[in-house]
């Protein structure tokens, strides 16, 4: 079982403004802050930028050699039919792209 390292995009949180017409009225500000949930929301956003850049450094470090790259699309993909789940690779990847998840079963 081969599994690729996925990109998920998360969508930024939009601000509300209040509608032009009042806006030309004063000197209120133009966005409104974040609510609790939508600054949690905007956090896991920016902390969530972890995207794999294909550089190829938990390949290096894989005593399995489980990780390898699709000479088609270039993404890295990982082999988990041999991969011992030893961390390294997590452990190594610089932008934090890889997670180590607990099998059930």
């Amino acid at each position: 079982m081969i599994k690729e390292c996925k990109k998920e995009v998360l969508r930024k949180v939009k601000r509300k403004t209040p509608p032009v017409k009042k806006r030309k009225k004063g000197f209120s500000p133009i966005e409104s802050g974040l609510i609790k949930k939508e600054a949690l929301q905007e956090a896991r956003r920016c902390l969530s930028i972890r995207e794999c850049e294909s550089c190829e450094i938990c390949s290096l470090f894989c005593p399995d050699l489980c990780i390898t790259r699709d000479p088609k699309t270039g993404e890295v993909l990982i082999d988990l039919d041999y991969c011992k789940g030893c961390g390294i690779c997590a452990a190594v990847c610089p932008k934090g792209a890889i997670q180590m998840v607990l099998e059930e079963g």
